[in-house]
């Protein structure tokens, strides 16, 4: 049920759907004891790097908005940290912008990716599978903010990329890959997913 100001109260859907369903299934798979074993979603960063606003500043302004419209949150803006010439880079220039997701809108954010934004990617053939950290967190880059529906292409100045890190509490690559895999991440099976 929404409020008169139009945020939402009701749990998002799959936050229900891993409570209802992917918990008794992760517990009997992995032969968990405590629900605190459970892996969940703990946040979701989506990023873009912009090393054009070293030659052109109006594209930190629209990377920002882009972030802002596909997250719901406003972005941070991540600065150079130490000066590199070779990139004509300066310490403290703008060289990207980040949003962190957390609780309902991490949840929200999720499921917009993997029900509406992935199955818009042209060509796509599911995500790759080894794109894992070891730890049980996940990477993803997109080559287009468009996927996306909330961007409307006719206003953007450019395609830009975008970098998705899922950070989930899973102690392993598996029970990683398995908790996003029952969430509906469409990874990508067999030959497909070595790219």
């Amino acid at each position: 049920m929404a409020s008169s100001n139009g945020s939402a109260t009701t749990m998002p859907r799959l936050l229900s759907r891993y409570r209802s369903e992917v918990t008794s299934v992760l517990t009997r798979e992995f032969g968990y004891t405590n629900p605190m074993q459970l892996p969940v979603l703990d946040k979701i960063i989506v990023n873009i790097g912009l090393g054009e606003a070293i030659d052109n500043s109006n594209s930190l302004d629209a990377a920002t908005g882009d972030i802002a419209t596909i997250t719901g949150q406003k972005p941070i803006v991540n600065r150079a940290k130490k000066s590199i010439a070779n990139f004509k880079l300066r310490e403290g220039m703008p060289i990207g912008a980040s949003v962190t997701l957390r609780s309902h809108r991490m949840w929200q954010f999720y499921d917009r990716l993997v029900s509406v934004a992935l199955p818009r990617v042209r060509d796509f053939r599911g995500t790759n599978r080894n794109s894992f950290d070891g730890n049980g967190n996940y990477s993803l880059g997109l080559s287009e903010q468009v996927v996306f529906p909330e961007i409307d292409y006719n206003q953007i100045d450019r395609l830009r990329g975008l970098q998705v890190a899922i950070v989930t509490t899973a102690r392993t690559d598996e029970e990683g890959r398995r908790l996003l895999e029952l969430l509906g991440m469409p990874f990508a099976t067999g030959r497909q997913s070595d790219h």
